[in-house]
């Protein structure tokens, strides 16, 4: 066999239920919790390349950006620890926080696990926007990191197991939209307060608020999962919940499953050590293999530095900004495309598609970088290879917004079953953040000793990613949450490991499954 995937438009059991304007509307609200992180990502890069900003807590960086000598070596210019911690704490904080996260979950439920996140994030917010020195920036970090940390465990859950199967891509992408509109959103905001006198970097940070708010309120609305109801001992308001989000009365079918699923992951009383036997590795080797994959695309240097890349690459400070505004639209509107296309084509064809075109993108902005200041450092953009250069950012951007970007969080958020899914999803979340610190931290640094070869360097990890989905990724489209061991019994590699009376595999009325050859 020479792929791994699974197909099956029909594959899983089909429960009665239809599409409701409750269903949407709850994960939407919950959703929005994407802008936080979002916000956050296109923030932080525009506020590090703002003079005021830099000449008031990194004096030192302010001063190289502005060395115009012609032994000034451009892309070490922002070179700075201190100044990539500003950016990078916030994951390390977020890394921490999924695995308290995690039990909180488990415990409390979805619910309040975003409402704490919303808090948390609303603090940091205030303190960022009236810091007076770098330790009170770098605090702020931290709350937000944690907000980040219980928003990111919380939200792909709860939006996975709120959709009904037929729309559960679609619904756990507009997570990811949330994401990429606050990213724009910050960028657009970054753009015109630079052009203030003064403080405008305080109005950047401290607007985080506003997405912090939204999440907060709206988590209060919101009810909780019929998972996690069941799973708290709610099974009443599970059953109800249940009946309003796929309206109609006869959820019988599902809601026996649910509790079959619950009645299984009682007999868990440790997730941690049962998600690493043998029945669920499949599940734990993907979703580690994703998160990290994910940052080695690159794509979290450009939204965190793309105004600082854009000033390295010779770029004025107005151009700096609007070519972070020009990446932050494609990002939405690429996000758009595969929020209408996972469904109906699946997760596999678009990690595969969005892989290639990062892969053909890196290369040509490596090359053109090369070409313009080679190894030494020194010249200038003309201005046509400078939008070429943007042009193919711009591409790589929207390849990655329409695959590895929603992706990364859907598939390991509808992979595992119940026992261990608050689990799964703490790993996932916090192998994530732990490589978005790493590379952020040290991204800076690179590119002023790797130069123009770290997007050679990215390049080859996104071929490396692309053969691994392509015979390790099955196909998940369509398949009830809690039937997803039929997709690993059906693999051609991962079936080994799936025992003959795992949960969900005697279960079936309808529908084949057909490896992918």
């Amino acid at each position: 066999m020479a792929g791994g995937g699974i197909v099956g438009d029909s594959g899983g059991k089909h429960y009665d239920s239809h599409v409701t304007a409750y269903v949407i509307m709850t994960c939407i609200i919950a959703a929005t919790g994407g802008l936080m992180f979002g916000y956050d990502i296109g923030i932080s890069g525009g506020v590090t390349s703002m003079d005021e900003f830099l000449s008031k807590f990194f004096p030192s960086v302010y001063r190289m950006s502005k060395d115009e000598s012609s032994d000034t070596n451009q892309y070490c210019k922002f070179d700075s620890q201190l100044l990539t911690l500003f950016t990078s704490s916030l994951y390390l904080a977020a890394l921490v926080a999924s695995f308290i996260a995690s039990t909180v979950n488990r415990v409390f439920g979805r619910k309040t696990t975003m409402f704490v996140g919303g808090i948390l994030f609303l603090a940091g917010s205030l303190l960022n926007g009236f810091a007076q020195n770098v330790a009170m920036l770098i605090a702020g970090r931290i709350l937000l990191g944690i907000g980040v940390g219980f928003a990111n465990q919380s939200i792909p859950l709860y939006l996975s197991e709120m959709a009904p199967p037929q729309i559960r891509g679609a619904l756990n992408i507009a997570f990811q939209l949330a994401i990429t509109t606050g990213i724009l959103v910050a960028n657009l905001l970054n753009y015109g307060f630079s052009k203030m006198e003064h403080n405008g970097w305080r109005w950047s940070l401290g607007l985080a608020a506003v997405p912090a708010l939204i999440m907060t309120i709206g988590a209060i609305f919101l009810p909780d999962t019929p998972n996690s109801f069941i799973q708290r001992g709610q099974n009443d308001k599970a059953r109800h919940v249940l009946q309003k989000i796929r309206g109609t009365k006869d959820v019988n079918d599902e809601f026996q499953d649910l509790l079959g699923a619950n009645e299984i992951a009682k007999q868990v009383t440790n997730p941690w050590s049962n998600i690493l036997q043998t029945q669920y590795r499949p599940q734990l080797v993907i979703t580690l293999l994703i998160a990290f994959f994910q940052q080695l695309t690159g794509i979290n240097v450009i939204m965190f530095y793309a105004p600082v890349l854009f000033k390295t690459l010779g770029f004025g400070d107005d151009a700096s900004l609007m070519a972070a505004v020009i990446t932050g639209l494609v990002n939405v509107f690429s996000t758009l495309v595969s929020l209408v296309t996972v469904d109906k084509f699946g997760r596999r064809i678009l990690f595969l598609q969005g892989g290639i075109q990062m892969i053909v993108c890196q290369l040509v902005v490596g090359s053109m970088i090369a070409a313009e200041f080679g190894t030494s450092g020194h010249g200038e953009f003309s201005e046509t290879a400078g939008n070429v250069t943007v042009l193919f950012i711009c591409l790589y951007v929207a390849g990655f917004a329409w695959s590895w970007g929603p992706l990364a969080w859907l598939v390991p958020s509808e992979i595992f079953p119940l026992e261990i899914r608050s689990a799964g999803q703490s790993i996932n979340v916090s192998v994530n953040m732990l490589f978005t610190f790493i590379i952020g931290q040290v991204f800076l640094t690179l590119l002023c000793h790797i130069k123009f070869g770290l997007f050679y360097f990215f390049g080859g990890f996104v071929i490396i990613m692309t053969i691994f989905v392509y015979f390790f990724v099955p196909e998940t489209k369509n398949i009830p949450i809690d039937e997803m061991n039929r997709v690993w019994r059906a693999h051609w590699f991962w079936a080994k490991y799936i025992p003959d009376n795992a949960a969900g595999l005697g279960k079936r009325k309808s529908g084949t499954y057909t490896p992918l050859v």
